[in-house]
């Protein structure tokens, strides 16, 4: 099976084309994944409080925010590919940096452009599979692309357990980081998105494209998905960055923590992969409304866990349904715009989710210091889930196997 993506009138197989994205896709997991065990190592060797900790996630969340509405814009004009490359290096370059860092300031200032790597190589990833597959199965490539993040964090996962206690956290980053250099590599023979090319979105201003968004035409599915990434991505931060620290909380040491930790997030993977099948069997907004409500289902029952079972169990759940979803997200969100603004449109939703990825690691570490309990938490979360699924029933329309414009 090939793409309808060519270079030089050879085409690439979907599967070097998925490979390709997905290595960039699992290294940016791995060091969002290390994240979360960094910042419990941190806590410890910085004394942080609970509020310190809750500004690690979010500044990484901020930079994203920038960089998914900056880089989103840019890709509609300069092209997916160098936007692609671009993004990935940031990323590369300030994650490794970061694991030099002295104090938690200059630690926040390397997270920032982290975030903003991140923050703008996802959408326009997400974008270029898209424009680069055809509609029979578009739906399922982006979701399997979406599935490199469990392997990355999976791989975070084991780093954490067997490293972090060893050798300390700056091993741990710097580990996360080199690899990323590989992926560069790959990303400068891969061809740019056909539709792209065949358009020609150049002549049109980052003011035009903006604007276009928040047309009379896109005003509704952008409402739609702005509401979606913000609710996805608040609970997500809020829940998943903050994981070994809730154990550590529960009362678990903390390689105890990591190896509960590791566990939970084996669940991510099929939770993908289901999702893939179903995605092309019963639409996109089956998918998202019913892995959606999984996860607002799972993340009560951990916050009030009260045994260790029920706790890994849950936990399971709740990494198998939230991460479907977003597979399903990523698929859903660039069918929504037509070639000349998909990436902007793209971006922008990504960038007002990231808000909520700022808010929701804060909102934690608030909470906890003022002595609420973990299950008050998640259902806070449980709360905002459920709005993102009003949203995508209310005003979400089917887009399966639809030809792209």
């Amino acid at each position: 099976m090939k793409t309808i993506t060519e270079k030089e009138n050879k085409p690439i197989s979907r599967n070097k084309l998925l490979g390709i994205a997905g290595l960039g896709w699992m290294f940016d997991a791995m060091d969002v994944g290390i994240l979360s065990f960094v910042i419990v190592a941190l806590a410890n060797e910085w004394a942080l409080t609970p509020e310190q900790m809750g500004w690690i996630g979010s500044v990484n969340s901020i930079g994203m925010a920038v960089g998914a509405f900056v880089f989103g814009i840019f890709a509609d004009r300069v092209g997916r590919k160098n936007i692609f490359i671009m993004t990935l290096v940031l990323f590369s370059v300030a994650s490794g940096l970061s694991a030099f860092s002295a104090s938690l300031a200059i630690f926040l200032i390397f997270r920032f452009f982290v975030g903003m790597g991140l923050g703008g190589e996802l959408p326009v990833a997400s974008t270029l599979v898209s424009e680069s597959v055809e509609a029979k199965e578009r739906g399922r490539v982006v979701v399997l692309l979406e599935s490199f993040w469990a392997a990355g964090w999976l791989i975070a996962a084991i780093i954490s357990y067997f490293v972090i206690p060893v050798h300390g956290w700056r091993v741990a980053l710097i580990i996360t980081a080199l690899p990323a250099i590989y992926a560069i590599y790959l990303r400068l023979n891969l061809p740019d998105s056909p539709q792209f090319t065949a358009k020609r979105v150049r002549e049109r201003t980052y003011a035009q494209n903006i604007k276009a968004v928040w047309s009379k035409t896109y005003a509704r599915p952008t409402l739609m998905l702005w509401i979606l990434w913000f609710t996805v991505v608040f609970s997500y931060y809020g829940m998943f960055l903050w994981l070994p620290s809730v154990m550590v909380m529960k009362g678990f040491t903390l390689i105890k923590s990591f190896e509960y930790v590791l566990i939970m997030t084996i669940a991510q993977l099929p939770g993908y992969f289901t999702a893939a099948w179903l995605i092309e069997k019963a639409g996109r907004k089956f998918v998202l409304v019913t892995y959606l409500l999984g996860t607002a289902t799972s993340a009560f029952i951990f916050g009030n866990a009260d045994t260790t079972m029920l706790l890994i169990v849950s936990g399971a759940f709740l990494s198998f349904f939230n991460l479907g979803a977003w597979g399903a997200l990523y698929a859903y969100t660039p069918e929504q715009y037509p070639t000349v603004i998909r990436a902007t449109g793209t971006g922008m939703a990504a960038a007002v989710g990231r808000i909520g990825g700022i808010l929701g690691p804060l909102l934690v570490g608030t909470l906890i210091t003022r002595g609420y309990d973990i299950g008050w938490v998640f259902g806070i979360f449980c709360i905002a889930i459920v709005i993102g699924v009003l949203a995508v029933v209310l005003l979400g329309k089917e887009t399966k196997q639809l030809e792209l414009e």
